[in-house]
């Protein structure tokens, strides 16, 4: 078994609290389905925020999961770059798996797919 980290991102158009915990609730949604673990498999979450939102912690969302209240989180700002991508929520889940790097699903939702073009473009292949 090993230890292997599955990105993914999204944004949101409002730093408002509703809209940051619909948004992190559903990146996890997708992460999860693409994946198929449960929460016991997962050794951790590690999800960064541009500054621009503060109106709440992302952790909120995943915490009220039923199933993920023992998961270890941690929050944190991603570094400010010039012209990132602004109003970005971005999840490390760090899961224990007997999968492959290559079988694990990154995912980017919403204008995050613009980060990773060409992980947007796999994903979407292998759906079909």
């Amino acid at each position: 078994m090993f230890v292997r980290g599955i990105r993914g991102a999204t944004t949101v158009e409002h730093n408002e609290a509703n809209e940051i915990l619909q948004a992190t609730g559903e990146l996890l949604q997708a992460i999860v389905e693409a994946n198929d673990f449960r929460p016991e498999d997962i050794a951790s979450v590690f999800i960064t925020v541009t500054a621009d939102i503060t109106a709440i912690f992302p952790a909120v969302a995943i915490r009220s999961l039923v199933g993920w209240e023992l998961v270890p989180l941690m929050c944190s700002l991603e570094v400010p770059v010039a012209g990132a991508l602004p109003k970005c929520i971005r999840l490390m889940v760090q899961v224990n798996t007997t999968k492959t790097q290559a079988e694990i699903n990154h995912i980017y939702l919403k204008e995050a797919k613009a980060l990773r073009p060409d992980i947007v473009k796999l994903t979407n292949e292998a759906a079909r």
